[in-house]
């Protein structure tokens, strides 16, 4: 089996996320796709590159993306720095032949995303966005009860993601508060992957209504500074969305007093219907509206099925009966990347899925600055289906 050397540029909160699923790929599944190897880390500072190659066991250490993306035995190139980078560093992967593997979301703006979409046009490397959220096996078994028609027609579906980590006026600004930086707050940064989740799950997104409250307006510079700096970025966003043929309620917060990291969803068909909160993740609830009714009730209602750990082969450790966790989710999205490879078809959700969730992104930006009026969702450049 041939090994792949891996660059992985950013090693903050996710680019540790990225490295541990390699550390580990092989635990959780046997025999593993393909091997990999960590070559190569940079960071923006070579104080804190040097740190990273220690933490992560990579080769060698580096504060120059280039270093990485010319590097003859770096073959996946992993892209985990602020969201400003991502449009260029990936370009500049694709144009150095690498396999991409991008860290939501895809860059900054439509713009960004119909130049990246043209260079896959270019530039036809193996790719892939981490949306992991994608990978729980709760939410596998949902696609699979929708795309088995269990649902019928969808109607309507309601998802939230919410976090509350950013209650704390006086928690210090930082790039994801930072709009040049991070091209948005909620929306992008918890937005992104409930949006991508909901579009796999039930439609393309037509067109968006949205808006985008700032509740806490300034914050410290650093921590314990008297200096404040104002917030551009959104708190909490709002989006009431259309499909071809459903309607849709997406929320995200990062003021969700009580959340911890709260995906949900509730989606409604002719059929029946289905229920996920990730903090309840070894189960998915479907209610099959074709089963009869009686006294009592007879046996309508909802099953809860104990998707628990119950990835396909060749997953085979800890065990189908064991609850699942995040990091758990992040290995099984690595993995269909690494068999993507293997198997030489493209991955999903690629970076083309990652353009069609940035021009939803766009629109919902679009829709607040008009005031909350609908709003279509661009086709120019990233066709939506």
């Amino acid at each position: 089996m041939d090994t792949y050397g891996v660059g992985v540029i950013g090693y903050g909160f996710i680019g540790k996320v990225h490295t541990y699923a390699h550390q580990t790929m092989r635990y959780y599944y046997e025999p593993v796709p393909l091997r990999t190897r960590l070559v190569g880390v940079c960071t923006s500072r070579r104080a804190t590159a040097d740190a990273a190659k220690e933490h992560g066991g990579f080769d060698f250490a580096t504060d120059d993306p280039a270093e990485i993306l010319t590097r003859e035995d770096i073959r996946i190139v992993h892209i985990c720095t602020p969201n400003d980078s991502h449009a260029r560093l990936v370009m500049e992967a694709l144009r150095a032949g690498k396999a991409v593997y991008c860290d939501k979301p895809l860059c900054l703006s439509a713009a960004e995303a119909v130049e990246i979409v043209a260079a896959l046009e270019h530039h036809p490397v193996p790719n892939q966005m981490t949306f992991h959220n994608r990978f729980v096996p709760a939410t596998l078994r949902a696609k699979q009860l929708m795309a088995s028609g269990a649902l019928g027609r969808i109607f309507h579906y309601r998802a939230q993601y919410l976090h509350a980590g950013y209650i704390d006026p006086e928690r210090p600004m930082s790039w994801r508060m930072d709009l040049e930086r991070s091209g948005g707050g909620a929306l992008y940064d918890l937005g992104s992957h409930v949006i991508d989740l909901m579009r796999w799950l039930a439609g393309e997104i037509r067109s968006v209504r949205a808006e985008l409250p700032t509740l806490i307006t300034s914050r410290p510079v650093a921590k314990g500074s008297a200096e404040r700096r104002v917030v551009k970025v959104d708190d909490i966003a709002l989006l009431s969305v259309r499909t071809d043929e459903a309607y849709g309620l997406i929320e995200a917060s990062r003021l969700a007093t009580g959340a911890n990291d709260a995906l949900r969803f509730e989606i409604h068909g002719e059929n029946g219907a289905l229920r996920f909160d990730s903090e309840e993740p070894s189960w998915l609830h479907h209610y099959d509206g074709r089963r009869p009714s009686g006294d009592l009730g007879g046996d309508v209602g909802y099953t809860k099925i104990e998707c628990v750990q119950r990835y396909p082969a060749p997953a085979s450790w800890p065990g189908p009966k064991f609850a699942p966790g995040w990091l758990r989710f992040h290995v099984a999205c690595l993995h269909e990347f690494l068999s993507s490879i293997a198997e030489g078809r493209q991955a999903e959700p690629s970076l083309l899925e990652g353009a069609r969730t940035q021009m939803v992104l766009q629109a919902a930006l679009d829709s607040a600055a008009a005031g909350g009026n609908e709003v279509e969702v661009a086709q120019a450049g990233v066709a939506l289906s």
